[in-house]
């Protein structure tokens, strides 16, 4: 390609063939042109490689890409190690042991009232509600902010989508309401506020100060666009690819210790998180392509999983694959902090679900209908539980 003042587009990842098929889309582009730009991400990169070198440096490749506050992963060292030292100990394995009753709860009494139906749509109606019910317990809330929740997270993905600013303004405001309500309760309780995730927020600090409104907002925002939008897609992705084999679905029953493996990597093809960005501090070359300071980069980490050069016939299920360099959570210093409660909460939805049918199959001539970009996965997911 040749470097003018503003690079030719070699994709489009807003088209029909893109989204009609995100995975066959990657694939060919990480081929095709590895390193690609459109005036919509930047420039994208697809291969496992490239990706893990941005991840790697983040002295080239800055986290900070949002005009709004972004508390931890949109901050760079040393104000990103300040505040992941605060986050961090929310996800520690004492804490993901004592919250996992909670969480197997919440799966159990949705699973059990789905079995009493002919046939589900299993993202609205369980995917989604497991995903605000476990963040909702997981933070302290009530019951009564799983619907605005749900449909807050639904409102905040269109506007992502549509590049809505007015939309995504009134959105972030509209969960700073949600905080602002659920601090007041506490500040008013005083001691004898409820000993959960939010109140102990409002008690943390950073540089020998008490977190302010604005950060406790953002760290708890980054949480549940993480919660809701994510581990819903991933929960349906899991659910649909057993559904679609039945030998391997009765060898997960009958082995129930082989979940965790089989987990990550039904996960690794079928990525339930489609892309992130960075932010270049300086010129840099990737893949032979040379990108100026002050540009964006879009991670395409389905792409990156899908790299033949990493994982070989990458399509395929293997139970047995090494999974080290799976970057289902990210890597380097803004891997996920919150992959140890990902993990349980995947692994407690499939342990209930096998527990409790015997069979989880399609409904015939019901095919399910594939996310919308930024989102990955499913929309609608008919299916059978027995």
């Amino acid at each position: 390609m040749i470097m003018n003042d503003m690079p030719q587009q070699d994709w489009d990842p807003k088209s029909a063939t893109v989204l009609c098929d995100q995975h066959k889309a990657y694939d060919e582009m990480r081929e095709r042109c590895p390193v690609a730009y459109s005036d919509f991400l930047g420039w994208s990169l697809f291969a496992h490689e490239d990706i893990v070198r941005v991840l790697n440096d983040p002295d080239t490749f800055s986290n900070v890409v949002s005009r709004h506050l972004s508390v931890p992963n949109g901050m760079d060292p040393p104000e990103h190690t300040e505040f992941r030292g605060i986050i961090e100990p929310y996800f520690r394995p004492e804490r993901m042991e004592a919250f996992e009753p909670q969480c197997r709860k919440i799966a159990a009494n949705l699973i059990q009232s789905l079995l009493e139906r002919d046939k589900v749509e299993f993202i609205s109606e369980f995917a989604q509600e497991f995903a605000v019910r476990v963040q909702c317990t997981f933070l302290g809330w009530p019951a009564d902010m799983y619907e605005p929740l749900r449909l807050w997270a639904l409102k905040n993905q269109q506007a992502t989508l549509a590049e809505d600013r007015a939309a995504m303004t009134k959105i972030a405001v509209e969960f700073e309401s949600y905080v602002d309500e659920m601090l007041e309760v506490r500040r008013a309780a005083g001691t004898q506020a409820s000993n959960d995730v939010t109140t102990s927020l409002l008690h943390q600090r950073v540089w020998d100060r008490l977190l302010r409104k604005e950060e406790i907002v953002s760290v708890l925002r980054n949480w549940t666009v993480g919660e809701i939008g994510t581990i819903s897609a991933a929960v349906g992705i899991l659910v649909h690819y057993i559904s679609e084999r039945a030998d391997l679905q009765q060898r997960l029953r009958a082995q129930p210790s082989l979940l965790s493996g089989a987990i990550e990597e039904i996960l690794r093809i079928h990525g339930p998180l489609v892309a992130n960005r960075r932010i270049t501090l300086r010129p840099v070359e990737i893949g032979g392509q040379k990108i100026g300071a002050g540009e964006r980069i879009s991670l395409i980490w389905i792409s990156a999983n899908r790299d033949d050069r990493v994982f070989a016939n990458s399509g395929t299920f293997q139970l047995e694959r090494d999974q080290s360099s799976n970057l289902l959570y990210g890597a380097g210093i803004h891997v996920c902090p919150g992959a140890p409660l990902a993990r349980l909460e995947m692994r407690v939805v499939m342990e209930e679900l096998l527990a409790r049918t015997t069979r989880i199959e399609p409904v015939p001539d019901s095919p399910p209908t594939g996310a919308v970009y930024p989102a990955s996965g499913f929309a609608t997911l008919p299916l059978r539980l027995r």
